[in-house]
């Protein structure tokens, strides 16, 4: 495979082929994130992509499902990105799943016919970063969305059959506005109403504006019980039809795994029961990116 730079991926395609077809990130503005920083945009030409496919088909037999590095794939050209599913089809027919990083900008790039086409060649789970609800905190962290971008894209992915996994941030908001940020939270996800949602914990990382924002006080980020309870009121505030809500990555406190609606109430009183000091929080020292 022909990587170039850092290969980031979603925790649920650990075991999948990574097929690099673009590097860096197509925004790379959020202040909280240094993933690609200093890594500069460009969609990786055709022969290179397709040398992959082929290195794919010999040695990468057993992997049932392939994901799109890097940032954000979706916004490769429709007729480009097409010939890249097609020869995924055709030369990796075991793979049963196909799955991308998705933002609200490449999202309205496709239109919902396009995005069919994708969704029929393979593409059915797309990846997206909310961050937050809160228009304030979005805009403070330099999202390039409004919550009702972020409603409309996510309901758009949905429509065209893809399944939907978003990404939250616990702590992004600072201390002032946690729990603006949890509930407002919560309402976007409900309007959008995802398969998958993944709570994450903020860990600020050097490379980034928001640590230099942390460094001269101007950002405070919420400590172990703040973002618990902070976890409670987005938890409370989350309605799903038939989803999931994980807070089990490696930032996390409190790892939590919810099927809602059912698990709603008791997952509640586990966080209550952490906040009420009767469960121990994972120490700092083994928390990680």
């Amino acid at each position: 495979m022909h990587y170039q730079g850092n290969i980031f991926r979603p925790p649920s395609e650990a075991n999948s082929i990574l097929l690099q077809v673009t590097t860096g990130c197509s925004h790379n503005k959020c202040t909280f994130c240094g993933m690609y920083k200093g890594s500069r945009f460009s969609i990786k030409d055709e022969a290179t992509i397709m040398a992959d496919i082929d290195f794919a088909a010999k040695h990468c037999r057993r992997q049932e499902r392939l994901f799109l590095c890097d940032g954000d794939a979706l916004i490769i050209p429709q007729k480009r990105l097409l010939a890249i599913l097609e020869q995924i089809h055709k030369k990796l027919p075991w793979v049963t799943r196909v799955g991308t990083y998705a933002n609200t900008k490449s999202i309205k790039m496709k239109n919902e016919a396009q995005l069919q086409e994708l969704y029929n060649l393979g593409l059915t789970i797309a990846y997206m970063g909310l961050e937050s609800g809160d228009d304030v905190t979005l805009t403070g962290i330099h999202k390039g969305a409004t919550s009702q971008q972020m409603i409309d894209m996510g309901k758009k992915l949905r429509a065209a059959g893809m399944k939907l996994s978003i990404t939250v941030l616990l702590g992004v908001a600072g201390l002032e506005r946690s729990h603006i940020h949890a509930k407002e939270t919560g309402r976007v996800l409900t309007a959008i109403d995802p398969e998958f949602v993944g709570a994450l914990s903020l860990m600020l990382t050097p490379n980034t504006p928001l640590y230099q924002e942390a460094e001269k006080g101007t950002f405070v980020l919420p400590g172990a019980e703040q973002m618990l309870e902070e976890l409670f009121i987005m938890f409370s505030e989350t309605t799903l039809s038939n989803g999931y809500f994980h807070a089990n990555h490696a930032s996390n406190y409190l790892p939590i795994r919810a099927k809602l609606p059912g698990d709603k109430e008791a997952t509640l009183q586990l966080i209550q029961k952490a906040l009420a000091g009767k469960i121990n929080l994972k120490p700092e020292y083994m928390r990680g990116l």
